[in-house]
């Protein structure tokens, strides 16, 4: 089956094992089919204009910039919650996690609910995939449970190297702030910075699987604090004055070099027309303590104005998606479970109860029903609701409303003119939430006690989150 027959059928649940480089001669050997390879990228703390290709002037960002040239780049991508863990619940689960509690960070494993975990009962994207067939890896942050039965070993992946905490050094030596870094369940001690052990542990995965389908989700816990120099790239920021900045720059280039390195894997295979890429960020930027840039959304992380939850998004699949082509369409990270189970030949059944919508034919061109006309967010006292354009926010003590075509930036609150579009996007959010349940654990303050600041520091207007997580 050629390619073009192959797209036609992306969202049948069939598309993985169709895929063809070129017709077959008469006289030419059926070859055994191959299912593409997924790898799944995630930054963590990246702000929307912290890649070049997002407009950022004093970093550059060839590598992922390299992705959006042979991909495409959504100036509409959303996550489902402005802080790391929630958002990663309900990637790992193609669901808004409010579905099953999972809606805070849990504090530092000294001080996690005790229950605290991606809930057994929720279906990772690692176990369909592994059902499918697929070599299944982590590299990275996993920050979804610390007790054995909740660990990356025990959902899904057939190897894990990184931690299981929120924040974690980038130094060698370095007091661990989440625990250590693990291979598989055991504890090992890891020589390089961080992000380039990431890189080499993700690359060796490739290229051990490299003869199979193989599931590679890579995790960074770059940009995330604390703010730690790769002292290797300092050399080349040394035009950038602010110290700050110059240790933030350093941490950037070293996660895009380490998506170079994947992506040279790659090619050095000849994967490129056999590998889906997944990338985004988890949240927003916090800004203020790293030198992140939002702009030009209102807001940072932790909070659900579109700092806090639109953030850099790119897809790329040689030879089956458009490439170079910029989309202004909403997407969200819960779509991209649906899209890798489809590639994989997998179906997606009603009793799943997935939130995502696979995009990939509506991308190929082979669809023309767009993934979403509406998005939603609950984050204790802060919820979200955008329908087409508009965008409705609650905060405690007040209620906004923004027309994002028009004010990206959501300078301009127009609630008091448009009261009968407030009781519309009210409505689909009530609609929304009562299919969610409360939360299992309380939101943590800084520290990891449970206190008013935790949980109503959104009260005060576009101040900066503490990023203790």
């Amino acid at each position: 089956m050629r390619r073009r027959e192959f797209l036609a059928l992306l969202g049948a649940g069939a598309a993985g094992a169709l895929l063809r480089r070129a017709p077959l001669r008469a006289d030419e050997p059926k070859p055994a089919a191959r299912k593409p390879n997924i790898i799944y990228i995630v930054a963590d703390d990246l702000g929307y204009a912290d890649l070049s290709c997002q407009g950022c002037k004093d970093v550059p960002t060839p590598h992922v910039d390299a992705l959006a040239v042979g991909g495409i780049r959504f100036t509409d991508g959303y996550v489902s919650c402005p802080v790391c863990s929630p958002t990663r619940a309900g990637l790992m689960t193609g669901r808004y996690q409010q579905r099953f509690g999972h809606e805070f960070n849990p504090g530092p494993q000294a001080v996690a609910a005790a229950d605290f975990g991606l809930p057994l009962s929720e279906k990772t994207i690692a176990e369909r995939l592994r059902a499918l067939g697929y070599a299944t890896g982590m590299v990275g942050k996993w920050h979804l449970g610390f007790k054995p039965e909740f660990t990356p070993p025990k959902r899904g992946f057939d190897e894990f190297f990184g931690f299981l905490g929120g924040a974690h050094g980038y130094l060698p030596g370095g007091r661990a702030l989440q625990g250590d870094i693990l291979r598989g369940d055991q504890p090992v001690e890891e020589k390089e910075y961080l992000t380039d052990a990431f890189a080499r542990e993700s690359v060796a995965f490739i290229e051990r699987h490299k003869d199979h389908p193989f599931f590679l989700y890579m995790p960074f816990n770059a940009v995330h604090m604390p703010m730690h120099a790769s002292e290797k790239r300092l050399e080349r920021f040394k035009d950038i004055k602010d110290p700050t900045r110059r240790t933030y720059a350093t941490m950037l280039a070293a996660m895009d070099d380490a998506v170079g390195a994947i992506l040279a894997k790659v090619r050095e295979h000849k994967l490129e027309e056999d590998t889906l890429v997944l990338f985004h960020s988890d949240n927003g930027g916090p800004t203020p303590q790293t030198t992140s840039r939002n702009d030009p959304l209102r807001g940072y992380k932790g909070m659900v104005f579109e700092g806090g939850i639109r953030i850099p998004f790119i897809i790329q699949w040689k030879g089956v998606l458009p490439a170079g082509k910029v989309s202004h369409d909403p997407i969200i990270s819960l779509d991209l479970l649906p899209a890798a189970v489809a590639v994989a030949g997998g179906e997606i059944k009603p009793e799943d109860k997935l939130d995502g919508v696979n995009p990939l034919p509506w991308l190929a061109g082979k669809a023309e029903a767009k993934p979403h006309d509406r998005l939603f967010w609950r984050f204790g006292a802060q919820s979200a609701v955008r329908v087409g354009d508009w965008k409705l926010i609650h905060r405690p003590d007040e209620t906004l409303l923004f027309n994002l075509a028009e004010d990206i930036g959501e300078k301009n609150d127009l609630a008091a003119k448009h009261l009968e579009k407030i009781k519309e996007l009210q409505g689909a959010y009530d609609d929304w939430n009562a299919k969610n349940v409360p939360s299992k654990w309380a939101r943590q303050a800084p520290g990891g006690g449970v206190g008013r600041r935790a949980r109503r520091r959104d009260a005060a207007k576009d101040e900066p989150p503490v990023n203790d997580e």
